[in-house]
C-alpha cells in the first residue's frame, strides 16, 4: 500500500496518464458511456494538473464512488422519490329534480363520494331548468329558482342527476321531455336512468312491458289486469262488460280516470276522447277490498296496504287508512320483475288491487318519481341519497362506467389466447422489410439471417434488449470492454473472453468503421494486446464490472471482498506494467 501511495503521489506518473482519465473516473454518470471513449476525450480536453491537487486521494475516491454506484444500482438501494403532493379534487355537482317542499341538501350533508370528494346539491323543478348539450362539452344547465322571495340564477355542469318529478303530464299540461332528451344528449348519469325516465312518459308504453312479464311468468305468478288500448276514439264502439274504467292519455294521481257503468255512459266518454285527441285504455272495474303498493329503493323493500274510508272507488282519493304489511316472496317477485324493465330501475313501485273475492290484480308500475307514503318517508329519502352516493362512487372508480340501459349486464371478457409461432409477429431484433414507395418498383423482401436453433429455444438477454440463442453466451459477439457484457457473463475475466475456439453465432455484428470483417474476425481470435493508453482504462472497468458480477454471484460476502481485492491488484499490475 505504501508503494501505491508513493507511486500515485509521483507527478510524473499522473502526467503520463491518458488525457481525461481521472476526469472520467470522478464523473458520476460514467456508467452511461465508456470511460476511455475517444469522443469523451475530445469533449473534455482539460488539464489534469489544475484539476487535482492530490492525485492519490482522488483516485481512491473515484474507485470507491464507482464501486458504490455499481453495487447500489442493480440491488435497488437508490433513494426513492419523495412523496407527491395530494391532489385536491373538485366537488361533484348533484342535480335533484324535485319540488321545493323537500330539501334534499340535508340528506347529503356531510356525505362524500368515496369518502374524499364533496357533493354540491343543486335542486330545482323541471319548469325552472333550461340547458344546452354538446357532443364534447357535456351539458350546461341554467337554473332560475325562487329562494325565500329572491330569484336565484345559476349555470353549472352537473355530474349526476336524481329525478324525483314527472317529466310529462297531460292533465297539468306539463311536457319536459325535451329536457330529458337534452340531459341524455349530454351523457349524464341519473337515478333512475334517463332512458327509463323517457320511456315512463307514456303509461301504455310501460304497460306493454308488464304484458311481456305476464307472458313470461304466467297469470299465477304475475296476475295482470285485463286492459284494452285504443289509439283514438274511432275503435271505441262498446265494452265487453260493464262497469269499466276508462283512462285518458297520460296522467297521474288518479287524474284522467272515469268509471263507466253502462253503454250510454260509454258513448258519452267516447266523445270526450275525440275532443281530447289522445289515446285511451279500458280495463275491467275491480271491486277492491284494499290497494297494495310494493316499493323497492336499491335493495330495500317495503309493502303497504291502503284501505279507503270515504267509500270512493279510487283508494288514493279521499280518506284512506295506510298500514305497512309483511313483505312476501310473491310481492318480491313482482317488484323484482318490474325493476328489470328499460335496462333496470333502481327505484320503482308496483301497484295492485286486492278484490273482495281474494284475488290480486297488478294495475301499474311507477319509477323514481313515485310519491313516498307511510311513516318511513324520511328513511326512504335517506335510502335514495345513499343509493345516489353509491352510484356516484362507482363512476369515480378506475374503469367505472354507467351500464347501458339496453345492456345492463357486464360484457363477458374472453380469455386472451397466446399467439402461436405461426401468428407471432417478427421477433425482437430481426430486420423488417421496408414497404415499397408509391410508384416505385417492388422489391423482394430479403430473408432474415438464419439463427442457430428454433425460435422456441431463443431467449432474451439479461438486459432484455435482444433475443439470444443458447450459443450466444460467447463474449466475442460483443466488444470486450462493454460493462453490460461483463455483468452478463457472470464472472468471466477479459482474458478468458478472448480465448480462441469459442463458438460463434451465425449472426455477425456490423463492421466497425475503418475495418473489414475479415480483420475483425482475425483480431477476435487473437488475444488483444494491452494498449498503453486505451486498454488500461478498459481493463480497469472490466475488472470493476467483473468483480461486481462475481460479488453478486458468490454466496459469501468475505469471498466477494477477497475477489474484489484480487481484481484490483490485477488492474494495478496491468496499469503499472509499463
Amino acid at each position: 500500500m505504501n508503494f501505491l501511495r508513493r507511486r500515485l503521489s509521483d507527478s510524473s506518473f499522473v502526467a503520463n496518464l491518458p488525457n481525461g482519465y481521472m476526469t472520467d473516473l470522478q464523473r458520476p454518470d460514467s456508467s452511461t458511456s465508456s470511460p476511455a471513449s475517444p469522443a469523451m476525450e475530445r469533449r473534455h480536453p482539460q488539464p489534469l494538473a489544475a484539476s487535482f491537487s492530490s492525485p492519490g486521494s482522488s483516485l481512491f475516491s473515484s474507485f470507491s464512488s464507482a464501486m458504490k454506484q455499481t453495487s447500489q444500482a442493480p440491488s435497488g438501494l437508490m433513494e426513492p422519490p419523495g412523496p407527491s403532493a395530494p391532489i385536491v379534487q373538485r366537488p361533484r355537482i348533484l342535480l335533484v329534480i324535485d319540488d321545493a317542499h323537500t330539501d334534499w341538501t340535508k340528506y347529503f350533508h356531510g356525505k362524500k363520494v368515496n369518502g374524499e370528494i364533496e357533493i354540491r346539491v343543486e335542486q330545482a323543478e323541471f319548469s325552472e331548468l333550461n340547458l344546452a348539450a354538446y357532443v364534447t362539452g357535456g351539458c350546461m344547465v341554467d337554473m332560475q329558482v325562487m329562494r325565500n322571495g329572491t330569484k336565484v340564477v345559476r349555470s353549472f355542469k352537473p355530474d349526476f342527476i336524481l329525478v324525483r318529478q314527472h317529466a310529462y303530464s297531460m292533465a297539468l299540461g306539463e311536457d319536459y321531455r325535451s329536457l330529458v332528451i337534452g340531459l341524455q344528449y349530454g351523457g349524464l348519469p341519473a337515478v333512475n336512468s334517463l332512458y327509463s325516465v323517457y320511456n315512463f312518459c307514456s303509461k301504455p308504453w310501460v304497460f306493454s312491458q308488464l304484458i311481456k312479464i305476464f307472458h313470461s311468468l304466467g297469470p299465477e305468478k304475475f296476475p295482470l289486469v285485463e286492459q284494452t288500448f285504443f289509439p283514438n276514439h274511432k275503435p271505441m264502439l262498446t265494452a265487453p262488460h260493464f262497469p269499466v274504467v276508462v283512462k285518458l292519455g297520460h296522467a297521474h294521481a288518479g287524474m284522467g280516470k272515469i268509471k263507466v257503468e253502462n253503454q250510454h255512459d260509454y258513448q258519452d266518454i267516447t266523445s270526450m276522447v275525440a275532443m281530447a285527441k289522445t289515446y285511451a285504455t279500458t280495463e275491467a272495474f275491480i271491486d277492491s277490498k284494499y290497494d297494495i303498493r310494493i316499493q323497492k329503493i336499491g335493495s330495500n323493500y317495503k309493502a303497504y296496504m291502503r284501505t279507503s274510508i270515504s267509500g270512493n272507488w279510487k283508494a288514493n282519493t279521499g280518506s284512506a287508512m295506510l298500514e305497512q304489511v309483511a313483505m312476501t316472496e310473491r310481492y318480491r317477485l313482482w317488484v323484482d320483475s318490474c325493476s328489470e324493465m328499460f335496462g333496470g330501475l333502481d327505484i320503482c313501485a308496483v301497484k295492485a288491487v286486492h278484490s273482495k273475492d281474494g284475488r290480486d290484480y297488478i294495475i301499474e308500475v311507477m319509477d323514481s318519481s313515485m310519491p313516498l307514503i307511510g311513516e318511513h318517508v324520511e328513511e326512504d329519502r335517506q335510502l335514495m341519497a345513499d343509493l345516489v352516493i353509491s352510484k356516484m362512487s362507482q363512476l369515480l372508480m378506475p374503469g367505472g362506467t354507467v351500464p347501458s340501459p339496453l345492456r345492463p349486464w357486464a360484457p363477458q371478457s374472453k380469455p386472451a389466447k397466446s399467439p402461436g409461432p405461426a401468428h407471432m409477429g417478427p421477433l425482437l431484433g430481426q430486420p423488417q422489410p421496408r414497404p415499397p414507395t408509391q410508384g416505385g418498383p417492388r422489391q423482394t423482401p430479403t430473408q432474415a439471417p438464419v439463427r442457430s436453433g428454433s425460435p422456441s429455444q431463443q431467449r432474451l438477454s439479461p438486459q432484455g434488449q435482444q433475443p439470444l440463442s443458447p450459443q450466444s453466451g460467447s463474449p466475442q459477439q460483443r466488444s470486450p470492454g462493454s460493462p453490460q457484457l461483463s455483468r452478463a457473463s457472470s464472472g468471466t475475466s477479459p482474458n478468458q473472453a478472448s480465448k480462441p475456439g469459442a463458438p460463434l453465432t451465425s449472426q455477425a455484428r456490423p463492421p466497425v468503421q475503418g475495418r473489414s470483417v475479415s480483420q475483425q474476425g482475425e483480431e477476435s481470435k487473437k488475444p488483444a494486446p494491452p494498449h498503453p493508453h486505451l486498454n488500461k482504462s478498459q481493463s480497469l472497468t472490466n475488472s470493476l464490472s467483473t468483480s461486481d458480477a462475481s460479488q453478486r454471484g458468490t454466496p459469501s460476502e468475505d469471498e466477494a471482498k477477497a475477489e474484489t481485492i484480487r481484481n484490483l491488484r490485477k488492474s494495478f499490475a496491468s496499469l503499472f506494467s509499463d
